[in-house]
């Protein structure tokens, strides 16, 4: 081979490579700017969620079960969910806000940002547990994980208990 066809063949690999990676990054967004705040602002975002645990009573190990947060913005700048993520491969989260789903996020998916909740706004929490997945019999505790900007809540805790049979 010539030097002028290997650096042709050269050239040519690159700009596949190139034009590979712009054609499967375009139309993706970039995620917007961390907003951050102190739990001394009186203008910043605030996580209220008025229940964190469920009893989901006996369950079958075939089951899937689902159970559903409320997660509201009581502060006057958006909350950002920065992270999803949960306990266990069998446990998955999904947030679902202004009538759009996240896919679902467990301990081998974590999700990056995945949404900002506008002042004043409610958005879903929704822990799913597939014990199928990773098989345990007895009373078993799983969690979903959000991570928030809201400094006195940057880690919120979804919780399930339940006995599997």
């Amino acid at each position: 081979m010539s030097p002028k066809t290997i650096i042709i063949s050269l050239l040519a690999f690159f700009a596949l490579v190139i034009g590979l990676a712009f054609l499967f990054t375009s139309g993706q967004k970039p995620a917007p700017a961390t907003l951050s705040f102190s739990a001394q602002d009186s203008d910043r975002p605030k996580a209220e969620t008025t229940q964190t645990l469920f009893d989901m009573g006996e369950i079958k190990v075939s089951d899937v079960k689902q159970q559903d947060y409320t997660l509201k913005n009581a502060g006057t700048k958006p909350l950002q969910i920065l992270n999803v993520n949960s306990s266990c491969g069998c446990t998955a989260g999904q947030i679902i806000y202004n009538g759009e789903t996240s896919k679902e996020y467990s301990m081998h998916s974590q999700s990056g940002f995945v949404t900002e909740i506008a002042p004043g706004d409610t958005a879903t929490v929704r822990l799913t547990y597939r014990p199928a997945t990773m098989p345990v019999y007895g009373v078993v505790e799983r969690e979903v994980y959000v991570t928030t900007n809201d400094p006195e809540n940057q880690k919120l805790v979804f919780s399930i208990k339940t006995k599997v049979k």
